[in-house]
């Protein structure tokens, strides 16, 4: 303030802040694709990116679904377990059974588990973090159970093929992924519930005050996250071939952290599927990188954790200054 007047705070669009964070996070993906490029001469061979692309699917279907919970302000802790029950009941299920009914039935109990968690946060008014902090052990009791604590084999070679297939040389996983964010896309950008996901995280009561189901559609992304990580939990069974009760553990983690160094706001009603895709590449090439330099694994959570950091600084600054 000067002279008793207040200085004008300069306010940017929302449409334009998420177009600048989606050329944000472009931007440092290419210039650490640049980096990379002069620290090994392996890292832009064609097997070599596939392998990214391949190795970063799982995390990517399951940032996919995080991020319709994180639109709406919400957070799902419980993606990593869910997609752990997925891949014992495919396991279980391909042992008496087909494809056919396997896969139908595996990602049907993702979505089941997904709709409790949905109905706790919107109708019973349980925190998001608590409520999918205690789904997160929930489920994962319930891979246990099942298996009796024993990985269960998987022999379907044609279920074994979706993991680890190629169709016109490009990975089966990647495909799937690129199925996922194509639809997701569509259904934020092009739909009313897509708008509305975006109208209750900006604004929960005016969205209401819109006429928009809150509630309804709160339950809704739980859903859609549940069902997501039922699909990654489809590509894991099937590149690994076993189903494990430990399948998934920490990967809720790494989902967060695609969504967050993709530019969707933790405070919701911000970011893309497209920001996400490209914050799930980032994490993946600097694994990669790090991994053809032959850094240490647990070097490799350092560097991890401080993109996450400084993905999070950035995003609220600029929130700051959006508003």
């Amino acid at each position: 303030m000067a002279n008793g007047i207040a200085s004008p705070q300069l306010k940017v669009h929302p449409v334009v802040l998420t177009i600048w964070r989606q050329a944000g996070v472009a931007t440092a993906l290419v210039l650490l694709v640049v980096v990379a490029s002069f620290l090994s001469d392996r890292f832009l061979t064609v097997p070599n990116l596939l392998n990214v692309l391949r190795q970063v699917s799982i995390v990517g279907i399951l940032a996919v679904g995080m991020t319709f919970v994180i639109l709406t302000k919400g957070i799902d802790l419980s993606v990593g377990s869910i997609l752990g029950v997925s891949v014992v009941l495919f396991a279980g299920l391909l042992e008496t059974g087909s494809m056919a009914t396997a896969i139908p039935l595996g990602i049907a109990a993702a979505m089941v588990l997904g709709l409790i968690n949905g109905l706790g946060v919107a109708f019973a008014g349980i925190p998001p973090f608590i409520m999918t902090l205690g789904m997160l052990s929930f489920a994962r009791g319930i891979a246990f159970i099942y298996t009796g604590g024993t990985p269960i084999p998987i022999l379907d070679e044609g279920f074994y093929n979706l993991g680890n297939g190629y169709i016109v040389g490009i990975p089966i996983p990647t495909l799937i992924l690129f199925a996922v964010l194509i639809v997701s896309g569509l259904v934020l950008g092009k739909t009313a519930f897509g708008r509305s996901v975006y109208a209750i995280g900006s604004n929960e009561d005016a969205a209401r005050l819109s006429g928009v189901p809150v509630k309804f559609y709160t339950a809704l992304v739980y859903v859609i996250s549940g069902g997501v990580a039922g699909i990654a939990g489809l590509v894991y069974a099937s590149q690994l071939s076993v189903g494990t009760p430990i399948a998934g553990q920490t990967y809720e983690l790494d989902a967060i952290a695609a969504v967050v160094v993709g530019g969707t706001s933790l405070f919701g009603g911000r970011g893309s599927v497209l920001g996400t895709f490209i914050g799930t590449l980032i994490i993946g090439v600097l694994a990669n990188i790090l991994n053809l330099m032959g850094v240490d694994p647990f070097v490799q959570q350092l560097f991890k954790g401080a993109l996450i950091v400084v993905a999070v600084f950035i995003m609220t600054r600029s929130d700051r200054s959006g508003r």
